[in-house]
């Protein structure tokens, strides 16, 4: 049986532990970037329970996000549900209740000066939010992580562009996994960024890895999902 999703940017989900409450409380109420200067409010966002052992780590939420407080709510989320079903899972519903996702930041930076997109989040707001990442991830454990976009990619595997990444999977030490049970956990599967706003799969070959990446996420996640998720 497999449960509804949780309540998007909630810290008080069913069968959370003190400790796991405690942190997503924390993320909540984060000031650090209203305090730096970077931003004019804050309004963390995240979806997940306890036990979820896929997670999706993005860039950081969009200006539609704020208002449900549900990571990949807009065109971004529409786009990424159309590859999650590429890659086996039934609809999005089916994903998030699996799936625990956050971002590299927590908050809506805001648009760029141009206006022509959101702003990428600078070093220092990713500072900022790097110790909330590390508790999410020591709170889930997770088995496998979805990295959407250049600025999740960068935290786990630095130094490496999309068009040598996206395609292949990857282990926690940064080695090529083949199989679901290949290397250090977490398994680690790249993704372009699913805004629309990057042309890099505008490029046959650019979206051949995709389709590429979306097939190995399909073999691998039915076997790591239930690895110690109690509500699947």
């Amino acid at each position: 049986m497999i449960s509804a999703p949780p309540e998007p940017s909630v810290a008080a989900q069913p069968a959370a532990s003190a400790s796991w409450r405690r942190v997503h409380r924390d993320i909540l109420a984060c000031v650090r970037c209203v305090d730096s200067g970077h931003l004019a409010t804050a309004l963390p966002i995240f979806q997940g329970r306890p036990g979820q052992r896929l997670m999706l780590v993005g860039q950081a939420p969009g200006i539609v996000e704020q208002g449900p407080r549900k990571p990949f709510a807009g065109r971004s989320g529409r786009e990424l549900e159309r590859w999650m079903q590429r890659a086996g899972f039934r609809d999005d519903a089916h994903f998030r209740s699996l799936t625990y996702v956050t971002s590299i930041t927590k908050c809506f930076p805001g648009r760029t000066s141009a206006g022509s997109g959101d702003r990428r989040p600078s070093a220092v707001e990713v500072r900022n939010c790097a110790s909330w990442l590390d508790l999410q991830l020591e709170l889930q454990r997770p088995t496998l992580i979805i990295l959407a976009g250049t600025l999740a990619i960068e935290r786990f595997l630095p130094g490496r562009p999309l068009d040598e990444v996206v395609g292949r999977m990857f282990d926690a030490d940064g080695g090529e996994a083949a199989t679901a049970g290949g290397g250090a956990p977490p398994l680690l599967v790249p993704l372009p960024h699913p805004s629309g706003a990057s042309r890099w799969l505008n490029d046959q070959a650019h979206r051949e890895l995709l389709a590429r990446s979306l097939e190995l996420l399909g073999r691998a996640w039915p076997v790591l999902a239930a690895a110690g998720d109690p509500h699947r």
